[in-house]
């Protein structure tokens, strides 16, 4: 079972775009010396929308060669299956310990394309897969029916669940299978969730207070609430910051201020409006950043 503080990490990029390696590999250690139980390479966060396969398989490999002891859950997902096959196989290859495949975006497909999707990668793979269900990217919701059908595919390990409907997530919970894992995969509901029962969460806010949110995750699971709720409260507006624009652009504004890459990012993301900066700005100095 995955569970615990999983992070979605940023790729950083030198001011002309190219992938830096040298602060990718420190941006994991520093995950791994603050907690992190994993690292998910190429996510939503990691821009993978504009990275090439090339790119993708580059940074996951960065990623596999720096870890001590952390796993990697590599980003493979697509709207086409054919090209999340390919991608999870040789995601796989690399030495990715899991996959984190999104549900198809764009394509809309029916609730019964949507289990086919994942059954045909799960079959073609040999690591363990979590489903990743994010309406708001996807324009389509994997049903908690559907959800729970999938759950019963042999490879399928969990779901991080960026739906927002705390009806749908309870039903996922009281209906899962053993070992099936419940993820948060939205940062002002991770406290929330891991009181109905989750597992884990699957962070934006952890690349940069990696140590924080590992702490009320593991208050969590110790049934710790108070104090879990303690530092949910210290970091909530931290969790609206990195939501004012589109993720990845304010935390990789962030990462750049701690010294991990540029913040450049690809269009069409573009750079953190002054206005926002100087929000941003003014939460990193409050939660001493």
């Amino acid at each position: 079972m995955f569970r615990g503080t999983i992070t979605a990490i940023i790729t950083p990029f030198r001011k002309d775009g190219s992938i830096d390696e040298e602060a990718l590999r420190r941006l994991v250690t520093f995950q791994e010396e603050n907690g992190a139980d994993a690292i998910v390479p190429c996510g939503s966060t990691g821009e993978s929308a504009t990275l090439s396969f090339d790119e993708h398989l580059r940074v996951v490999g960065i990623v596999v060669d720096q870890v001590k002891r952390a796993k990697v859950i590599a980003g493979a997902g697509s709207n086409s299956t054919s090209e999340a096959i390919s991608l999870s196989r040789r995601s796989e290859a690399a030495g990715a310990d899991g996959i984190l495949s999104i549900s198809p975006y764009y394509n809309k497909p029916t609730q019964e394309g949507i289990f086919r999707h994942y059954k045909a990668i799960t079959e073609s793979i040999s690591v363990p897969l979590i489903v990743y269900n994010i309406p708001g990217r996807t324009a389509s919701n994997i049903t908690a029916d559907t959800l729970l059908r999938i759950a019963e595919l042999p490879g399928i390990a969990g779901v991080k669940e960026a739906s927002g409907n705390l009806e749908q997530i309870q039903r996922i919970l009281d209906g899962r299978p053993k070992g099936f894992s419940v993820l948060s995969g939205d940062d002002p509901l991770t406290y929330e969730m891991m009181r109905m029962g989750a597992d884990g969460t699957i962070s934006v806010a952890s690349n940069c207070v990696p140590a924080r949110i590992s702490k009320m995750v593991s208050h969590c699971l110790s049934g710790k609430m108070n104090d879990a709720l303690a530092v949910h409260t210290e970091l909530s507006p931290l969790f609206a910051a990195l939501f004012c624009e589109t993720n990845p652009i304010p935390i990789k504004y962030i990462m750049a201020k701690m010294g991990y890459g540029s913040g450049t990012l690809r269009l069409p993301l573009t750079e953190l409006t002054e206005k926002n900066r100087a929000a941003v700005d003014s939460v990193m100095k409050s939660i001493g950043l």
